[in-house]
């Protein structure tokens, strides 16, 4: 079952005994992968399970000692050597598996070498079958224990030390009275072992044991254990622990003979009679006087089968079927039902009948008890109750009660008068969903039909019954033309775990409504004018600092950097680039803001158009940079099965969202945390349409699951001393839901205090086509490629990407396994051809991954580097390990593209810009500016075109 892939390490000269260990084939279940070097080395040694050193002509001590000390402590190490050569240092012997002595012929070499191999192979079946053993034994329920002749228990499994309640170490090496903790060995176990020992056979018997909680029954199965000379050396015991079987048999016979006994002492009838009903064995008077004959004859000949001929006829089959539901020895059923007299007398039977079995024949027994006086008192509580029921409820015009779980129910209080407004919808025997249904259709008013239907559902109701004791829905009704309101109340009845029961009450507040309705009218207007004001007001003014922030920050920052660099030209670009493109966001977001109280009177409108994915994330990405590095966290952005990149949209209002999502999470997250964004596209959308959910995760303070339920309310802000130091108006959250609510999106969150917060956007985007840039990209449909990024989720993703290229694709999460499957591959003659590697991995990082794999594939196949860097700050590094280009994280298809169609092309070389118009050259122009800043920014520019500036700060 199991597979061994052994790497052998051949250290040393070439020779003979290498080339034949190559030829030979391995053992089942093993495969061999061969290191080698000419002379002995560490790295190699570490990674291999087998070493073969061969030191003829070698400083022995100086090579045993670097094998020796970096080899892993179970590797082998065999030493190939001249018989002649010099004696060997005692103290490096220790860590020898075997020498041979050289030269030998090429048959004694495959003899060595085969006898090694079955070592080996004998060496990992004997693992094999002791783990077997022990999962096994360790796994059963039963108690299992070794023990030699004078009682110590030498291995035990892990169901014994549950039982006992100590661990295996305590066990081991210890005796009977210690482990169960009494004060001797039972006399009972030491004489079953030693039957078991002298007789040399299994004994199987039930014992008694004495234990500090008590006694325990356990049914044992002991056999002898044999030495080597065949003498008996101790006992194996497995046990089944049967201590609650046997109580709760006990307990069973016990309540048994308790209610004969019961139903005897009562004035109880008693009847036993056969299996087919046609003989009656016994039957006492009370029996006979409760079903209303004189005698045992007189019940027979008046056709007695089964049931007598005085039970009511409505009630025989019932009975009869349940009779004969009994199949086995013991099992019993209780029965209620009605036996008419001579004289009319109506008796109320309540009844159990058992099949028992005596003289090996099995037959009825039945007891008979007259519950007639407690029956008629139940009626008339019952009506007692329905009394106070009609006094309570007087108010209401229907009052019903019903279970949950069955549906069955029945009216409590129902007025005849009030037929209209309820027909016969809940005076039959349907279910409460069939009357509620047959009411909504035909009484309530249109409108409100499905919000009744919703808010009386089943799972509506237990729901709300469950956090509360009485819950209460308002609706309208039509009586011809004439339109009421209503209100329907359902509290629980009885123990709400035990049984869902409702009591469903329907009254008219038809005056009440109405008269509110008047008082609301007049107050209405002028609430929601003054309400709308300050909302407009209070919105307007403090969301100002709240969205502005971000940008600002990465103009401020990026400007500080420019003017550090000034003399840097490239950096210097870059910075500006960034500053433009924050600076644009900023001016965006100031006419958003100036525009913020139109969302209270339903101005602002959405404006969608034909927009990047890639480049909203970028940009996001290039606008929060600088309040990353401030605040030390930790930041990543990645996609998930995105396919569609060009989306219609407004751009604007989306990446409002995702900036006030991540102020948030970076706002509330301490230094060296960790901020992500995930960008996931769902298969669930219609065509043309694309779904998309945008999750901003943070691992900073969290919430409160009581604040949570208030989090997107204007001002909310959770009162803990932990942000009492943070900025905030509360107000960024709530605009952020009303912008999703417009876009038709849903926002969701999960947070847990301490542990961080998960924000889920869900948007569904129409969809625009833009075609690949694919002209360089038939060249490599059918190449292998291999991803190696520690993240599942990302190597998925590419993999899907790339099959859509038409390239075969592998993935692996670890860097070692990467170059393993890199040498394998290439031994195999299938190499891959293309690598994409990420650049941060825990077990060994992208550097190491790509020097590891360059060595073995040589310089020809592009390496690509997955990457959340920004190349500058990598690419002198990644360049001298051998990579050939980078691809940034989060990865995109088309940008995925672009890099498989020029794999040796540095990516992102800014375009060459086309030189200025010539006919500038000279002009003059008057430049009208009061602000410095703008006056020089003009200034440049226009220079930069060739004109020439003359200056005013004011228009006179």
């Amino acid at each position: 079952m199991y597979h061994c892939h052994l790497q052998l390490y051949l250290a040393g000269r070439p020779c003979r005994a290498f080339e034949i260990m190559k030829e030979m084939a391995p053992l089942e279940h093993f495969a061999h992968e061969f290191l080698e070097s000419p002379i002995p080395d560490g790295g190699l040694a570490a990674e291999a399970g087998v070493i073969f050193a061969n030191l003829q002509e070698t400083e022995i001590k100086e090579a045993l000692d670097l094998l020796t000390g970096n080899k892993a402590a179970d590797t082998e190490l065999i030493l190939l050597v001249d018989k002649g050569q010099a004696e060997f240092p005692e103290d490096g012997l220790q860590e020898v598996r075997d020498i041979w002595a050289l030269p030998m012929s090429d048959a004694e070499i495959r003899f060595r070498f085969m006898r090694w191999q079955q070592a080996c192979k004998l060496a990992r079946d004997f693992w094999e079958t002791s783990h077997f053993l022990d999962v096994t034994i360790d796994n059963v329920p039963n108690l299992i224990w070794y023990k030699d002749k004078n009682g110590i228990h030498e291995k035990v499994n892990e169901s014994f030390c549950r039982t006992v309640n100590k661990t295996k170490k305590q066990v081991e090496g210890r005796g009977h009275a210690y482990i169960w903790d009494v004060e001797q060995d039972d006399p009972a176990c030491i004489e079953s072992e030693r039957i078991v020992m002298s007789g040399r056979r299994t004994c199987v018997s039930e014992e008694i044991i004495q234990t500090g909680e008590g006694m325990r029954t356990l049914e044992t199965y002991k056999s002898p254990l044999y030495d080597f000379d065949g003498s008996v050396m101790g006992t194996v015991g497995v046990a089944i622990d049967v201590t609650q079987e046997r109580s709760y048999e006990k307990e069973l016979t016990d309540k048994n003979r308790a209610l004969e006994a019961m139903f005897t002492a009562m004035d109880c009838g008693i009847i036993c009679h056969s299996l087919d009903g046609s003989r009656i064995l016994s039957i006492n008077n009370a029996a006979l006087r409760i079903l209303g004959y004189e005698s045992a004859q007189e019940m027979i000949d008046s056709g007695f089968y089964m049931v007598a001929s005085t039970v009511l006829e409505e009630d025989r089959p019932a009975m009869c079927k349940r009779i004969r539901e009994l199949r086995r020895e013991g099992d019993s059923v209780g029965v209620e039902y009605r036996v008419r007299h001579k004289d009319g007398q109506l008796l109320h039977i309540m009844g159990n009948i058992k099949l028992i079995r005596e003289n090996g024949e099995l037959y009825y027994q039945r007891f008979l008890l007259d519950c007639t006086e407690q029956k008629l008192k139940e009626k008339k509580k019952e009506r007692l109750q329905m009394e106070l029921i009609q006094a309570l409820s007087i108010d209401y015009n229907l009052v019903c009660f019903y279970e949950l779980d069955t549906g069955v129910g029945m009216p409590l209080r129902n007025d005849d008068s009030e037929k209209e407004m309820f027909g016969s919808a809940f005076g039959t025997d349907a279910s409460f969903e069939e009357s509620m249904e047959f009411y909504i259709g035909q009484f309530v008013h249109e409108d409100d039909r499905e919000m009744l239907r919703k808010a009386c559902s089943r799972d509506r109701i237990c729901e709300e019954l469950a956090r509360r004791k009485l819950y209460c829905v308002n609706y309208r009704i039509v009586i011809g033309d004439e339109m009421k309101y209503f209100q329907v109340k359902i509290v629980r009845a009885g123990s709400w775990e035990e049984s869902r029961g409702i009591v469903i009450g329907f009254h008219s507040v038809d005056e009440e409504t109405r008269s509110e309705m008047e008082k609301k009218c007049l107050l209405e207007d002028a609430l929601i004018q003054a309400n709308r004001a300050s909302k407009a007001k209070t919105v307007f003014l403090s969301n100002m600092s709240h969205d502005i922030r971000t940008p600002m920050n990465a103009i401020i920052g990026f400007t500080a950097l420019a003017i550090t660099h000034i003399d840097r030209k490239d950096q210097v670009e870059e910075y500006l680039k960034k500053i433009m493109t924050s600076g644009n966001h900023l001016l965006s977001l100031i006419n958003d803001v100036l525009d913020m109280s139109r969302i209270e009177s339903g101005k602002v409108k959405i404006e969608e158009k034909e927009a990047s994915l890639p480049e909203i994330i970028h940009d996001l990405k290039t606008i929060v940079q600088s309040d990353v590095k401030a605040k030390q966290l930790s930041f990543f952005i990645d996609t998930q099965d995105v396919t569609n990149e060009i989306i219609v949209c407004d751009k604007l209002r989306l990446n409002q969202v995702l900036l006030n999502l991540l102020s948030n999470a970076m706002k509330y997250t301490r230094p060296g945390g960790t901020v992500s964004v995930r960008i996931i596209q769902t298969g669930d959308a219609p065509e043309g349409y694309a779904d998309f959910e945008f999750r901003v995760k943070d691992t900073g303070i969290g919430m409160s699951r009581e604040f949570l339920e208030h989090i997107f309310e204007p001002f909310e802000r959770e009162q803990t001393a932990t942000i009492s130091g943070i900025q905030g108006t509360g107000l960024g959250l709530s605009i952020t839901k009303n912008i999703v609510d417009m876009m038709h999106g849903t926002i969701a969150v999960e947070s847990e205090l301490g542990k961080g917060s998960e924000f889920i956007v869900s948007f569904r985007f129409r969809t625009a086509g833009k075609p690949l840039k694919t002209e360089h990209l038939s060249q490599l449909a059918g190449l292998r490629a291999l991803v190696v990024d520690d993240d599942i989720n990302t190597c998925t993703s590419i993999s899907k990407m790339l099959s859509a290229m038409g390239l075969r694709p592998d993935w692996t999460t670890l860097g070692k396994e990467a170059v393993v499957r890199s040498r394998f591959a290439l031994e195999q003659e299938e190499p891959f051809d293309l690598y994409l590697v990420d650049w941060l991995m825990p077990d060994m990082n992208g550097v190491e991954t790509v020097r590891r794999i360059r060595a073995i594939v040589g310089p020809e196949a592009p390496i690509i580097i997955l990457t959340a860097y920004d190349w500058g700050d990598i690419e002198e590094e990644a360049r001298e390990v051998g990579v050939t280009t980078f691809c940034s994280k989060p990865v995109f298809l088309s940008e995925l593209c672009d890099v498989l169609a020029a794999p040796y092309e540095r990516l992102g070389e800014a375009e060459k810009e086309e030189p200025l118009p010539e006919c500038f050259e000279g002009k003059k122009i008057l430049l009208v500016e009061d602000n410095e800043i703008n006056q020089e920014i003009a200034r440049t520019i226009l220079e930069e075109a060739g004109f020439v500036i003359d200056t005013a700060d004011d228009g006179t």
